[in-house]
Protein backbone atom coordinates (compact mmCIF):
# COMPACT_ATOMS: atom_id res chain seq x y z
CA UNK A 1 0.00 0.00 0.00
CA UNK A 2 1.57 3.37 -0.93
CA UNK A 3 1.54 6.24 2.17
CA UNK A 4 -0.68 9.06 2.18
CA UNK A 5 0.73 12.28 1.30
CA UNK A 6 1.64 13.30 5.12
CA UNK A 7 3.56 10.02 5.85
CA UNK A 8 5.96 10.70 2.75
CA UNK A 9 9.76 11.38 2.94
CA UNK A 10 9.96 14.55 2.38
CA UNK A 11 12.71 13.87 0.05
CA UNK A 12 10.52 12.22 -1.92
CA UNK A 13 10.08 13.33 -5.73
CA UNK A 14 7.27 14.57 -6.98
CA UNK A 15 6.70 16.58 -10.58
CA UNK A 16 4.83 19.67 -9.84
CA UNK A 17 4.20 21.73 -12.71
CA UNK A 18 3.94 21.02 -16.48
CA UNK A 19 3.92 23.83 -19.21
CA UNK A 20 3.75 23.65 -22.82
CA UNK A 21 3.34 26.29 -25.83
CA UNK A 22 2.86 26.77 -29.17
CA UNK A 23 3.54 29.11 -31.30
CA UNK A 24 1.85 29.47 -34.72
CA UNK A 25 2.47 33.12 -35.78
CA UNK A 26 3.88 33.47 -39.63
CA UNK A 27 5.44 36.70 -38.63
CA UNK A 28 8.85 36.53 -38.25
CA UNK A 29 9.47 39.92 -36.65
CA UNK A 30 7.25 38.80 -33.80
CA UNK A 31 7.92 35.14 -33.52
CA UNK A 32 9.66 34.05 -30.39
CA UNK A 33 13.21 32.89 -30.19
CA UNK A 34 13.79 29.42 -28.52
CA UNK A 35 15.00 30.53 -25.46
CA UNK A 36 12.09 33.02 -25.41
CA UNK A 37 9.51 30.26 -25.86
CA UNK A 38 10.85 27.96 -22.89
CA UNK A 39 10.25 31.14 -20.76
CA UNK A 40 6.54 31.11 -21.62
CA UNK A 41 6.40 27.09 -21.38
CA UNK A 42 7.91 27.72 -17.71
CA UNK A 43 5.46 30.68 -16.71
CA UNK A 44 2.56 28.36 -17.52
CA UNK A 45 4.41 26.05 -15.85
CA UNK A 46 4.60 28.17 -12.82
CA UNK A 47 0.79 29.21 -13.27
CA UNK A 48 -0.35 24.80 -13.67
CA UNK A 49 1.62 24.64 -9.90
CA UNK A 50 -0.98 27.29 -7.98
CA UNK A 51 2.04 29.10 -6.88
CA UNK A 52 3.81 32.21 -7.67
CA UNK A 53 7.12 31.38 -6.17
CA UNK A 54 8.04 27.70 -8.03
CA UNK A 55 10.27 29.89 -10.58
CA UNK A 56 12.66 31.36 -7.85
CA UNK A 57 12.76 28.14 -6.18
CA UNK A 58 14.72 26.24 -8.77
CA UNK A 59 18.43 25.54 -8.62
CA UNK A 60 18.92 23.65 -11.50
CA UNK A 61 17.74 24.72 -15.40
CA UNK A 62 18.41 22.07 -17.68
CA UNK A 63 17.72 22.94 -21.11
CA UNK A 64 17.24 19.55 -23.90
CA UNK A 65 19.67 21.12 -26.71
CA UNK A 66 18.48 22.94 -29.42
CA UNK A 67 18.81 23.08 -33.24
CA UNK A 68 16.76 25.81 -34.27
CA UNK A 69 19.68 28.23 -32.83
CA UNK A 70 22.93 27.97 -31.58
CA UNK A 71 23.57 28.96 -28.04
CA UNK A 72 26.61 28.88 -25.44
CA UNK A 73 24.44 28.64 -22.44
CA UNK A 74 20.38 28.41 -23.19
CA UNK A 75 19.55 27.89 -19.64
CA UNK A 76 21.24 31.11 -18.75
CA UNK A 77 19.41 33.12 -21.63
CA UNK A 78 15.83 31.29 -20.00
CA UNK A 79 16.85 32.53 -16.61
CA UNK A 80 17.12 35.80 -17.19
CA UNK A 81 14.02 35.80 -19.26
CA UNK A 82 12.43 34.45 -16.36
CA UNK A 83 14.54 37.05 -13.58
CA UNK A 84 15.69 33.79 -11.70
CA UNK A 85 19.36 32.83 -10.46
CA UNK A 86 19.50 29.04 -10.40
CA UNK A 87 22.54 27.87 -8.56
CA UNK A 88 23.68 25.35 -11.93
CA UNK A 89 22.48 24.98 -15.28
CA UNK A 90 22.52 22.03 -17.83
CA UNK A 91 22.71 21.85 -21.60
CA UNK A 92 22.72 18.52 -23.33
CA UNK A 93 23.37 17.41 -27.07
CA UNK A 94 21.73 15.72 -29.32
CA UNK A 95 18.61 12.55 -27.83
CA UNK A 96 15.17 12.72 -27.48
CA UNK A 97 15.85 10.36 -24.14
CA UNK A 98 17.43 13.40 -22.53
CA UNK A 99 14.07 15.02 -20.98
CA UNK A 100 13.16 11.21 -19.18
CA UNK A 101 16.89 10.57 -18.47
CA UNK A 102 17.02 14.02 -16.34
CA UNK A 103 14.47 13.40 -14.62
CA UNK A 104 15.79 10.19 -13.79
CA UNK A 105 19.12 11.93 -12.46
CA UNK A 106 17.27 14.59 -11.02
CA UNK A 107 15.05 12.16 -8.90
CA UNK A 108 18.15 10.44 -7.55
CA UNK A 109 19.49 13.50 -6.56
CA UNK A 110 16.44 14.55 -4.88
CA UNK A 111 15.67 11.73 -2.75
CA UNK A 112 19.19 11.63 -1.92
CA UNK A 113 18.59 15.13 -0.79
CA UNK A 114 20.49 17.41 -3.13
CA UNK A 115 19.36 19.48 -5.66
CA UNK A 116 16.29 20.84 -4.43
CA UNK A 117 13.98 21.79 -8.09
CA UNK A 118 15.19 21.23 -11.41
CA UNK A 119 12.95 22.70 -14.12
CA UNK A 120 13.49 20.49 -17.33
CA UNK A 121 12.52 21.14 -21.10
CA UNK A 122 13.54 22.64 -24.33
CA UNK A 123 11.68 24.67 -27.38
CA UNK A 124 12.00 25.00 -31.02
CA UNK A 125 11.18 27.37 -33.46
CA UNK A 126 12.43 25.68 -36.48
CA UNK A 127 9.53 26.36 -38.43
CA UNK A 128 10.71 30.06 -38.38
CA UNK A 129 14.38 29.72 -38.47
CA UNK A 130 13.76 27.51 -41.95
CA UNK A 131 11.27 30.61 -43.32
CA UNK A 132 13.59 33.44 -42.60
CA UNK A 133 16.19 31.49 -44.51
CA UNK A 134 14.31 30.60 -47.16
CA UNK A 135 13.09 34.85 -47.32
CA UNK A 136 17.17 35.48 -46.68
CA UNK A 137 15.97 36.99 -43.77
CA UNK A 138 17.98 38.00 -40.88
CA UNK A 139 16.40 37.04 -36.98
CA UNK A 140 17.47 38.90 -34.21
CA UNK A 141 18.02 36.04 -32.15
CA UNK A 142 20.56 36.44 -28.75
CA UNK A 143 23.96 35.65 -30.14
CA UNK A 144 26.05 34.84 -26.66
CA UNK A 145 29.80 35.52 -26.44
CA UNK A 146 32.39 33.03 -27.74
CA UNK A 147 33.31 30.89 -24.28
CA UNK A 148 29.90 30.98 -23.00
CA UNK A 149 29.02 27.46 -21.17
CA UNK A 150 26.17 26.39 -19.05
CA UNK A 151 27.67 25.05 -15.27
CA UNK A 152 27.42 21.44 -17.42
CA UNK A 153 26.90 19.75 -20.46
CA UNK A 154 25.52 16.19 -20.39
CA UNK A 155 26.97 14.40 -23.95
CA UNK A 156 27.12 11.77 -25.78
CA UNK A 157 29.30 9.26 -25.27
CA UNK A 158 30.82 9.16 -28.89
CA UNK A 159 29.01 10.30 -32.34
CA UNK A 160 25.27 8.18 -33.14
CA UNK A 161 26.89 7.07 -36.16
CA UNK A 162 30.09 5.08 -37.24
CA UNK A 163 32.68 5.77 -39.64
CA UNK A 164 31.62 2.92 -41.92
CA UNK A 165 27.70 3.53 -41.81
CA UNK A 166 28.75 7.61 -43.11
CA UNK A 167 30.41 6.07 -45.97
CA UNK A 168 27.28 4.59 -47.74
CA UNK A 169 25.30 7.29 -46.78
CA UNK A 170 23.27 5.47 -43.55
CA UNK A 171 22.65 8.67 -41.66
CA UNK A 172 19.22 10.13 -42.11
CA UNK A 173 16.30 8.88 -39.87
CA UNK A 174 14.04 8.92 -41.85
CA UNK A 175 16.39 5.59 -43.77
CA UNK A 176 17.57 3.81 -40.89
CA UNK A 177 14.10 3.82 -38.84
CA UNK A 178 12.92 2.58 -42.20
CA UNK A 179 15.35 0.00 -42.54
CA UNK A 180 14.13 -0.85 -38.93
CA UNK A 181 10.59 -0.99 -40.48
CA UNK A 182 11.00 -3.47 -42.93
CA UNK A 183 13.45 -5.98 -41.05
CA UNK A 184 10.79 -6.05 -38.65
CA UNK A 185 8.29 -6.65 -40.79
CA UNK A 186 10.67 -9.46 -42.30
CA UNK A 187 10.50 -11.05 -38.73
CA UNK A 188 6.90 -10.82 -38.65
CA UNK A 189 5.60 -12.58 -41.73
CA UNK A 190 3.69 -9.61 -43.16
CA UNK A 191 3.04 -9.57 -46.67
CA UNK A 192 3.64 -5.70 -47.83
CA UNK A 193 0.09 -4.58 -48.28
CA UNK A 194 -0.95 -6.26 -44.74
CA UNK A 195 2.26 -4.10 -43.28
CA UNK A 196 0.91 -0.68 -44.95
CA UNK A 197 -2.34 -1.40 -43.52
CA UNK A 198 -1.10 -1.54 -40.20
CA UNK A 199 1.21 1.19 -40.05
CA UNK A 200 -1.56 3.17 -41.57
CA UNK A 201 -3.81 2.19 -38.96
CA UNK A 202 -1.33 2.56 -35.80
CA UNK A 203 -1.09 6.25 -36.83
CA UNK A 204 -4.77 6.97 -37.39
CA UNK A 205 -4.99 6.24 -33.99
CA UNK A 206 -2.22 8.52 -33.38
CA UNK A 207 -3.97 11.40 -35.16
CA UNK A 208 -7.26 11.00 -33.26
CA UNK A 209 -5.35 11.40 -29.83
CA UNK A 210 -3.77 14.31 -31.88
CA UNK A 211 -7.14 15.88 -32.05
CA UNK A 212 -7.87 16.10 -28.51
CA UNK A 213 -4.49 17.45 -27.15
CA UNK A 214 -4.66 21.38 -27.15
CA UNK A 215 -1.58 21.27 -27.69
CA UNK A 216 -0.79 18.98 -30.49
CA UNK A 217 0.78 20.39 -33.77
CA UNK A 218 -1.56 18.48 -36.03
CA UNK A 219 -5.31 18.29 -34.66
CA UNK A 220 -7.14 17.50 -38.37
CA UNK A 221 -7.66 14.22 -38.20
CA UNK A 222 -5.99 11.77 -40.77
CA UNK A 223 -7.71 9.12 -42.02
CA UNK A 224 -5.89 5.22 -42.39
CA UNK A 225 -6.13 5.58 -46.81
CA UNK A 226 -4.61 9.32 -46.18
CA UNK A 227 -1.74 8.04 -43.95
CA UNK A 228 -1.03 5.04 -46.42
CA UNK A 229 -0.94 6.13 -49.68
CA UNK A 230 1.08 8.81 -51.34
CA UNK A 231 -0.59 12.19 -52.33
CA UNK A 232 -0.08 15.34 -52.94
CA UNK A 233 0.29 16.78 -49.50
CA UNK A 234 1.88 13.32 -47.93
CA UNK A 235 4.24 11.84 -50.45
CA UNK A 236 6.22 9.25 -50.00
CA UNK A 237 9.23 9.65 -48.46
CA UNK A 238 11.77 5.92 -47.10
CA UNK A 239 8.61 2.90 -48.39
CA UNK A 240 6.84 2.46 -46.94
CA UNK A 241 6.99 5.32 -44.94
CA UNK A 242 4.68 8.45 -46.27
CA UNK A 243 5.58 11.73 -45.24
CA UNK A 244 3.37 11.95 -41.95
CA UNK A 245 4.51 8.84 -40.60
CA UNK A 246 7.97 10.83 -40.49
CA UNK A 247 8.62 13.05 -37.03
CA UNK A 248 7.09 16.61 -38.12
CA UNK A 249 10.28 18.70 -37.34
CA UNK A 250 8.61 22.34 -38.67
CA UNK A 251 7.26 22.92 -35.33
CA UNK A 252 7.32 26.08 -32.85
CA UNK A 253 6.76 24.21 -29.32
CA UNK A 254 7.95 24.07 -26.26
CA UNK A 255 7.90 22.12 -22.78
CA UNK A 256 8.99 21.75 -19.31
CA UNK A 257 8.20 20.35 -16.07
CA UNK A 258 9.07 21.12 -12.63
CA UNK A 259 10.85 17.93 -10.19
CA UNK A 260 11.22 18.73 -6.75
CA UNK A 261 10.90 17.14 -3.37
CA UNK A 262 7.91 16.74 -1.59
CA UNK A 263 8.95 18.88 1.37
CA UNK A 264 9.84 21.27 -0.78
CA UNK A 265 6.60 21.54 -2.43
CA UNK A 266 4.69 21.66 0.58
CA UNK A 267 6.89 24.62 1.68
CA UNK A 268 6.10 26.87 -1.49
CA UNK A 269 2.62 25.67 -0.81
CA UNK A 270 1.69 23.70 -3.85
CA UNK A 271 -1.75 21.36 -3.28
CA UNK A 272 -1.25 18.09 -3.44
CA UNK A 273 -3.93 17.50 -6.76
CA UNK A 274 -0.72 18.94 -8.40
CA UNK A 275 1.57 16.31 -7.41
CA UNK A 276 2.62 13.52 -10.01
CA UNK A 277 4.91 11.25 -8.43
CA UNK A 278 8.07 8.98 -10.39
CA UNK A 279 7.64 6.02 -9.25
CA UNK A 280 10.90 4.56 -10.60
CA UNK A 281 13.65 5.15 -13.99
CA UNK A 282 15.85 3.35 -16.03
CA UNK A 283 18.25 3.94 -18.65
CA UNK A 284 20.27 1.91 -20.76
CA UNK A 285 21.41 1.59 -24.81
CA UNK A 286 21.75 -0.83 -27.48
CA UNK A 287 25.06 -1.12 -28.91
CA UNK A 288 26.31 1.81 -29.83
CA UNK A 289 26.10 1.70 -33.46
CA UNK A 290 23.49 0.09 -35.98
CA UNK A 291 26.24 -1.37 -37.53
CA UNK A 292 27.10 -3.52 -34.30
CA UNK A 293 23.51 -4.83 -33.67
CA UNK A 294 22.48 -8.48 -34.19
CA UNK A 295 18.97 -7.71 -35.74
CA UNK A 296 17.74 -4.32 -37.24
CA UNK A 297 14.15 -5.23 -36.40
CA UNK A 298 15.07 -5.79 -32.56
CA UNK A 299 16.04 -3.51 -29.65
CA UNK A 300 16.69 -5.77 -26.85
CA UNK A 301 17.77 -2.89 -24.47
CA UNK A 302 14.14 -1.70 -25.04
CA UNK A 303 12.74 -4.95 -23.52
CA UNK A 304 15.51 -4.61 -20.72
CA UNK A 305 15.51 -1.50 -19.32
CA UNK A 306 11.55 -1.17 -19.54
CA UNK A 307 11.20 -4.34 -18.01
CA UNK A 308 13.34 -3.18 -15.10
CA UNK A 309 11.43 0.36 -14.74
CA UNK A 310 8.12 -1.80 -14.31
CA UNK A 311 9.45 -4.39 -12.19
CA UNK A 312 11.05 -1.79 -9.52
CA UNK A 313 7.49 -0.32 -9.72
CA UNK A 314 6.25 -3.61 -9.28
CA UNK A 315 3.72 -3.37 -11.65
CA UNK A 316 3.54 -5.30 -14.98
CA UNK A 317 1.92 -3.99 -18.47
CA UNK A 318 -1.64 -4.36 -17.62
CA UNK A 319 -1.72 -2.12 -15.05
CA UNK A 320 -0.91 0.47 -17.15
CA UNK A 321 -3.73 2.86 -17.82
CA UNK A 322 -1.66 5.25 -19.91
CA UNK A 323 1.46 4.83 -22.10
CA UNK A 324 3.40 7.26 -24.12
CA UNK A 325 5.76 4.89 -26.23
CA UNK A 326 8.24 7.39 -28.22
CA UNK A 327 7.02 7.30 -31.99
CA UNK A 328 9.64 9.29 -34.11
CA UNK A 329 8.38 6.29 -36.93
CA UNK A 330 6.25 3.55 -36.35
CA UNK A 331 8.99 1.24 -36.50
CA UNK A 332 10.28 2.94 -32.93
CA UNK A 333 6.78 2.13 -31.69
CA UNK A 334 6.43 -1.38 -32.82
CA UNK A 335 9.54 -2.83 -31.69
CA UNK A 336 9.06 -0.80 -28.67
CA UNK A 337 5.87 -2.56 -27.83
CA UNK A 338 6.97 -5.86 -28.74
CA UNK A 339 9.99 -5.76 -26.56
CA UNK A 340 7.91 -4.40 -23.62
CA UNK A 341 5.14 -6.48 -23.97
CA UNK A 342 2.77 -3.71 -25.10
CA UNK A 343 -0.27 -4.81 -27.52
CA UNK A 344 -0.20 -2.05 -30.35
CA UNK A 345 -4.22 -2.44 -30.45
CA UNK A 346 -4.27 -0.25 -27.22
CA UNK A 347 -3.39 3.66 -27.31
CA UNK A 348 0.35 4.00 -27.41
CA UNK A 349 0.44 7.91 -27.25
CA UNK A 350 -0.82 10.68 -24.89
CA UNK A 351 0.25 13.54 -27.20
CA UNK A 352 -0.38 12.17 -30.69
CA UNK A 353 3.46 11.48 -31.41
CA UNK A 354 6.18 13.20 -33.35
CA UNK A 355 4.23 13.37 -36.48
CA UNK A 356 0.68 14.66 -35.04
CA UNK A 357 1.48 16.70 -31.61
CA UNK A 358 5.18 17.39 -32.80
CA UNK A 359 8.20 16.17 -33.12
CA UNK A 360 10.46 19.04 -31.94
CA UNK A 361 13.38 17.50 -32.69
CA UNK A 362 15.44 16.31 -28.83
CA UNK A 363 12.49 17.44 -26.82
CA UNK A 364 9.42 15.39 -27.53
CA UNK A 365 9.48 13.79 -24.37
CA UNK A 366 9.23 17.10 -22.43
CA UNK A 367 5.42 17.22 -23.84
CA UNK A 368 5.02 13.69 -23.34
CA UNK A 369 5.77 14.15 -19.88
CA UNK A 370 3.70 16.93 -19.78
CA UNK A 371 0.68 15.45 -20.98
CA UNK A 372 1.34 12.64 -19.34
CA UNK A 373 0.97 14.21 -15.97
CA UNK A 374 -2.10 16.08 -17.18
CA UNK A 375 -3.42 12.46 -18.06
CA UNK A 376 -3.02 10.79 -14.51
CA UNK A 377 -3.96 14.45 -12.84
CA UNK A 378 -7.63 13.68 -14.70
CA UNK A 379 -7.46 10.04 -13.54
CA UNK A 380 -6.04 9.84 -10.25
CA UNK A 381 -4.24 7.22 -8.73
CA UNK A 382 -4.03 5.58 -12.75
CA UNK A 383 -0.31 4.10 -13.99
CA UNK A 384 1.51 5.89 -16.86
CA UNK A 385 4.89 4.97 -18.76
CA UNK A 386 6.96 6.82 -20.72
CA UNK A 387 9.36 6.03 -23.10
CA UNK A 388 12.33 8.00 -24.96
CA UNK A 389 14.70 7.24 -27.60
CA UNK A 390 17.79 8.83 -28.40
CA UNK A 391 20.02 8.14 -31.61
CA UNK A 392 18.78 5.45 -34.39
CA UNK A 393 16.83 3.27 -31.34
CA UNK A 394 19.96 3.87 -29.94
CA UNK A 395 19.48 5.32 -26.21
CA UNK A 396 16.80 4.59 -23.71
CA UNK A 397 14.78 5.99 -20.64
CA UNK A 398 11.81 5.32 -19.13
CA UNK A 399 9.65 6.62 -16.08
CA UNK A 400 6.73 4.79 -14.48
CA UNK A 401 4.39 7.91 -12.81
CA UNK A 402 0.99 8.05 -10.73
CA UNK A 403 -0.49 10.86 -8.55
CA UNK A 404 -0.53 7.50 -5.46
CA UNK A 405 2.82 7.99 -3.93
CA UNK A 406 5.11 5.16 -4.60
CA UNK A 407 4.34 2.22 -2.58
CA UNK A 408 8.56 2.22 -2.19
CA UNK A 409 10.86 5.05 -2.35
CA UNK A 410 11.69 5.94 -5.85
CA UNK A 411 14.49 3.63 -7.32
CA UNK A 412 16.45 3.49 -10.88
CA UNK A 413 17.73 0.63 -12.58
CA UNK A 414 21.16 1.16 -15.15
CA UNK A 415 20.83 -2.52 -16.62
CA UNK A 416 23.93 -1.84 -18.92
CA UNK A 417 25.65 -4.90 -18.53
CA UNK A 418 22.89 -7.29 -19.55
CA UNK A 419 22.63 -5.67 -22.53
CA UNK A 420 26.30 -5.68 -23.21
CA UNK A 421 26.77 -9.37 -23.42
CA UNK A 422 24.09 -9.80 -26.15
CA UNK A 423 25.13 -10.86 -29.52
CA UNK A 424 26.73 -8.06 -31.79
CA UNK A 425 27.79 -8.37 -35.29
CA UNK A 426 30.79 -6.40 -36.69
CA UNK A 427 31.01 -4.49 -39.84
CA UNK A 428 32.52 -5.04 -43.15
CA UNK A 429 33.19 -1.88 -44.76
CA UNK A 430 34.61 -3.28 -47.91
CA UNK A 431 32.64 -5.75 -49.62
CA UNK A 432 33.63 -7.97 -53.10
CA UNK A 433 31.10 -10.54 -53.62
CA UNK A 434 28.39 -12.68 -52.40
CA UNK A 435 25.55 -11.21 -49.72
CA UNK A 436 22.54 -12.02 -48.34
CA UNK A 437 19.67 -9.14 -47.46
CA UNK A 438 18.59 -8.49 -44.63
CA UNK A 439 16.83 -4.94 -45.30
CA UNK A 440 16.79 -2.29 -47.95
CA UNK A 441 14.80 0.99 -47.80
CA UNK A 442 13.84 2.96 -51.17
CA UNK A 443 13.58 6.31 -50.82
CA UNK A 444 11.56 8.04 -53.15
CA UNK A 445 12.53 12.60 -54.28
CA UNK A 446 9.96 14.92 -53.62
CA UNK A 447 7.14 13.29 -56.65
CA UNK A 448 7.13 10.39 -54.63
CA UNK A 449 9.31 8.65 -57.43
CA UNK A 450 12.04 5.90 -56.25
CA UNK A 451 14.92 7.26 -56.48
CA UNK A 452 18.02 5.23 -54.79
CA UNK A 453 17.94 2.35 -51.92
CA UNK A 454 20.16 1.58 -49.02
CA UNK A 455 20.68 -2.27 -48.11
CA UNK A 456 21.59 -3.70 -45.20
CA UNK A 457 23.58 -6.87 -46.14
CA UNK A 458 25.13 -9.77 -44.45
CA UNK A 459 28.29 -11.32 -46.41
CA UNK A 460 29.00 -14.79 -45.29
CA UNK A 461 30.75 -15.01 -42.31
CA UNK A 462 28.05 -13.19 -40.52
CA UNK A 463 29.27 -9.45 -40.77
CA UNK A 464 26.82 -6.44 -41.56
CA UNK A 465 27.73 -4.71 -44.33
CA UNK A 466 26.11 -1.56 -46.50
CA UNK A 467 25.21 -1.10 -49.78
CA UNK A 468 23.22 1.16 -52.14
CA UNK A 469 21.68 0.84 -55.52
CA UNK A 470 19.90 3.50 -57.98
CA UNK A 471 18.68 0.04 -60.63
CA UNK A 472 15.23 1.19 -61.13
CA UNK A 473 14.41 -2.66 -61.36
CA UNK A 474 16.22 -3.50 -57.78
CA UNK A 475 13.94 -0.89 -56.69
CA UNK A 476 10.71 -2.07 -57.85
CA UNK A 477 11.60 -5.02 -56.25
CA UNK A 478 12.30 -3.81 -53.14
CA UNK A 479 8.82 -2.61 -52.94
CA UNK A 480 7.18 -4.91 -54.14
CA UNK A 481 8.17 -8.14 -52.79
CA UNK A 482 9.88 -9.22 -49.57
CA UNK A 483 13.66 -9.12 -50.43
CA UNK A 484 15.12 -10.19 -46.92
CA UNK A 485 17.06 -13.23 -47.31
CA UNK A 486 17.01 -12.49 -51.38
CA UNK A 487 21.01 -13.28 -52.92
CA UNK A 488 22.92 -10.88 -54.24
CA UNK A 489 26.46 -8.94 -54.52
CA UNK A 490 28.25 -5.78 -53.30
CA UNK A 491 31.36 -4.40 -55.01
CA UNK A 492 34.01 -2.85 -53.51
CA UNK A 493 32.48 0.43 -54.43
CA UNK A 494 29.31 -0.45 -52.02
CA UNK A 495 27.24 -0.98 -54.89
CA UNK A 496 23.92 -3.99 -54.43
CA UNK A 497 22.76 -6.10 -57.57
CA UNK A 498 20.95 -9.09 -57.13
CA UNK A 499 21.51 -12.38 -58.27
Amino acid sequence: MSPGPAALDPRTPVVVAVGQVEQRTTDLAAALEPTALLGEAARAAQRDSGTDRLLAAVDTLAVIHILSHRYGDPGALVAAELGIAPARTIATDDGGNYPQSLLNRACAEIAAGGSGTWLIGGAESWRTRQAARAQGTWLDWTVQDEGVAPTESVTNQQPLSHDGEWARGVVLPASIYALFENAHRAQQGWSIDEHRDRLAALYAGFSEVAVDNPHAWIREPWTAAEIRDPSPRNRMVGFPYTKVMNANNAVEQAACFVVTSVGQARDLGIASDRWVFPWSGSDAHEHWFVSHRASLGRAPAIGIAGRAALDLAGVGVDDLAHIDVYSCFPSAVQIAAEEIGLGTDRPLTVTGGLSFGGGPWNNYVSHSIAAMADRLRADPGSLGLVTANGGYLTKHAFGVYSTTPPPVPWRHARPQDEVDVLPRRELCEVVDGAVTVESAVVMHDRDSVPEAAIVSTFVPDGRRAWATTSDPEALHRMITEETAGAEGEVDPEGVFTFT
